[in-house]
């Protein structure tokens, strides 16, 4: 199920509700395997998307359109970050978000949701009214839950970039439990094991949920992907193949949490694609290299 009617609500892998609110209402299908769009639809042009946050707009801006990795452990303000994000789209753009709970504790996922009716932009009073559609499959579903979730929320946000025509935010927590997934379910099915023991078609499944998400003339899906690093080696396979979808980075550091600074944006380890001074502007660029 997509459409207007998914917001507010929490849904699983096959767009069913498991919030006990009763099944979504008269929504369209559309299934989860789609192609990219054409390279007629895709809007090239370079345009920085405005979170209102701003040490994320002056030193490492977000492109509208673009996919941005979020580095951080646990505790150092990822969830509000996002909060934010999702709170200043809905205002500022009259854009909407997705986000999926790929292969997380259940216990965050709750979190999210309470917190997210605490600040309204889950209103409980007026289900429709609602900024945000939860998707779920969390650490104890099957792997081949866990693989899909991810296009399972890509594929609700896609409707309100194509049907609805508007900005979307797609959050993704965690992009490596996708990964992880896909290389149980690669085993599963008795594939030869490549580097590391990950699935030969790692490149593969990446690249087929990574390429819908782009900005087209109609609206654009920015997606937000929390990354979690194994042993933190930045050279194992499954960052490594996201690194080369992303255009922005945003890493949150312990130290800055620490010190009650927040967000916790560590300014030296994040970057953007998007810091040009012929994107930005000259006095931007040295403002943020200053």
């Amino acid at each position: 199920p997509v459409g207007q009617n998914t917001l507010g609500r929490i849904s699983n892998v096959l767009g069913e509700p498991v919030d006990n609110l009763g099944p979504v209402q008269n929504s369209t299908k559309f299934p989860i395997h789609r192609s990219a769009p054409t390279f007629t639809q895709l809007d090239t042009k370079l345009s920085i998307f405005e979170t209102g946050i701003k040490v994320v707009d002056l030193l490492a801006p977000y492109r509208r359109g673009g996919k941005i990795g979020l580095f951080g452990g646990a505790g150092v303000g990822k969830t509000v970050l996002i909060m934010e994000l999702i709170n200043n789209i809905a205002k500022a753009h009259g854009g909407v978000s997705v986000s999926g709970g790929v292969g997380e504790r259940t216990r965050e996922g709750n979190d999210l949701y309470m917190e997210m009716k605490e600040s309204k932009v889950i209103n409980e009073e007026n289900i429709s009214e609602s900024k945000v559609a939860l998707v779920y499959g969390q650490m104890n579903e099957p792997p081949g839950a866990r693989m899909r979730v991810g296009l399972t929320a890509l594929t609700m946000a896609e409707y309100f970039r194509d049907i609805n025509k508007q900005d979307v935010l797609l959050f993704i927590d965690n992009i490596f439990r996708f990964v992880q997934a896909g290389s149980e379910v690669s085993a599963l099915l008795g594939r030869m094991p490549s580097a590391v023991g990950y699935q030969p078609t790692l490149g593969t499944e990446m690249g087929s949920l990574q390429e819908r998400i782009t900005s087209t003339k109609e609206g654009s899906i920015t997606s937000i992907q929390a990354v979690y690093v194994p042993a933190d080696d930045l050279t194992d396979p499954a960052p490594a193949t996201t690194f080369a979808h992303l255009d922005a980075t945003t890493v949150l550091s312990r130290g800055l949490a620490a010190k009650g600074i927040y967000p916790a944006v560590d300014p030296l380890d994040s970057t953007s694609t998007m810091l040009q001074p012929w994107i930005v502007g000259e006095e931007h660029y040295e403002t943020a290299q200053g």
